[in-house]
């Protein structure tokens, strides 16, 4: 018997993709008896086996369910060009550039990936991507190498393949040892597409094109990379506008704004998401809204930087689709999404005021809205027929005392707290706190001599 089609839901903030255990009321869920998968009834047999043999799974007590969807390159370990960002002042950029001619190798890129991964599932991260835009000799293969990492934890990824050819030599940004050619790029981009791009709903694994910025790829690589990715129905993504030097170089470049030159490549619609946006004006952020263009809003990030405050609230006025992502260890070396989605909140009511945004609409953004910006209407909520995909919150923590008449801001205000469960495609992946699907210690360890030996290399 075929699969009833699934009746897509209409969740609110505040109703379908949070569910209140605090408040006595039971989640009711189905379990397969068989590969002992979890999804969200009714379903008359497993989504993944096929099997009949089901039984109601009840979750109930005292802990919060939400489902993250988070984007925009979240490794913030080992992963090149952003290193190991440890030394800021006058020290730092020096040793970044010495870690980015240091030669890299899979085991550094795949402990990198691992412990980035790990430690946003932690927090409650249920799908991800990665800009990944550094290939070094050694490391063509860099995509395979992060998407074996995703499947060995069970974390739900949209993976680019990023790209960079305009090097110091050319004007550019990048050093000339991580830099690809044109034809390289594109050929590589259509293999890990035809190799690991999954569609349909529940896809586990999806990959989209991603050319690092304006100012260290060229615009023919832009243009051909859209048209690639028109070819092979795959999502966007770059960086713009992050800094007011951004906006210098494409007016001075390009006699254009970032906005205005991103819509002359075709790099805009509900197909493409550009990382930061903080400097986007108004005629920007229009254009944005009219066409479905998304972003990725990385708060902490941008005040590492100094890079300014992304005007998120005129953002969302304006229809624009907007996701919440931690970035990368060069400008947070912490991928805590929770701690994300309070730092959103915070820095919007610092520069608009304090109705700029509330709680529930940054767990909104960090949830639905990373969904809509990842192209995706199976995942951000809890409602039936959507992806099993949830985790929860111990809310008898003493972090939480005192806040529970309003658990779903206590979630936001309150500080940031690890995940008690994940759940991420029917399969339990954080039990009590912790990972089941790798030992993290022997990883951690691993990392830190490896971290140790770059640190040493770049000295």
């Amino acid at each position: 018997m075929a699969e009833p089609a699934r009746a897509k839901p209409k969740p609110t903030p505040e109703t379908q993709h949070f569910w209140d255990g605090t408040q006595g009321n039971e989640l009711r869920l189905q379990r397969c008896d068989a590969c002992a998968n979890v999804y969200f009834p009714p379903r008359p047999f497993c989504p993944k086996c096929a099997s009949r043999k089901v039984s109601v799974f009840k979750a109930s007590g005292k802990a919060k369910l939400y489902s993250y969807v988070i984007h925009h390159r979240p490794v913030p370990g080992f992963t090149p060009p952003y290193a190991i960002a440890v030394v800021e002042l006058d020290e730092g950029p020096r040793l970044m550039s010495n870690i980015v001619e240091c030669p890299q190798t899979p085991e550094a890129l795949e402990l990198g990936v691992t412990v980035a991964m790990s430690e946003l599932m932690l927090s409650g991260c249920t799908t991800t991507t990665d800009h990944h835009y550094v290939f070094p000799a050694g490391l063509e293969e860099s995509v395979d190498i992060e998407v074996a990492a995703a499947h060995r934890l069970g974390l739900r990824v949209l993976l680019t393949r990023g790209s960079m050819n305009l090097s110091q030599r050319d004007g550019g940004l990048p050093p000339d040892s991580v830099v690809q050619d044109e034809d390289t790029i594109l050929a590589d981009s259509e293999r890990v597409v035809a190799k690991y791009h999954q569609r349909g709903e529940d896809a586990m694994v999806q990959i989209a094109l991603a050319p690092c910025s304006p100012f260290s790829v060229t615009t023919s690589l832009m243009k051909k990379t859209a048209g690639l990715a028109e070819k092979l129905d795959v999502r966007l993504h770059t960086h713009l506008a992050e800094n007011v030097n951004d906006v210098t170089y494409s007016r001075e470049k390009f006699g254009m704004s970032p906005a205005e030159y991103a819509e002359d490549l075709g790099w805009v619609g509900p197909d493409v998401w550009h990382a930061h946006c903080v400097q986007l004006d108004r005629a920007g952020i229009e254009l944005f809204g009219r066409t479905g263009t998304g972003v990725a809003h990385c708060p902490c990030s941008n005040m590492r930087l100094a890079s300014g405050i992304a005007p998120i609230r005129a953002m969302r006025d304006a229809g624009v689709s907007v996701g919440i992502g931690v970035d990368g260890s060069a400008s947070n070396d912490g991928a805590q999404m929770v701690a994300e989605v309070r730092q959103a909140l915070l820095l919007q009511r610092v520069g608009f005021g304090p109705d700029a945004m509330s709680a529930r609409e940054a767990l909104e953004i960090a949830t639905l809205g990373g969904a809509k910006v990842l192209g995706r209407d199976d995942i951000g909520a809890l409602a039936p027929g959507m992806a099993a995909d949830f985790v929860s919150f111990d809310l008898s923590q003493h972090g939480f005392a005192g806040a529970l008449h309003d658990p779903v801001a206590a979630l936001v205000f309150c500080a940031p707290s690890q995940v008690s469960t994940s759940v991420i495609d029917g399969r339990v992946v954080v039990r009590h706190g912790q990972l089941t699907t790798v030992d993290l210690g022997p990883i951690v360890e691993r990392h830190n001599r490896l971290a140790g030996q770059l640190i040493a290399m770049a000295n």
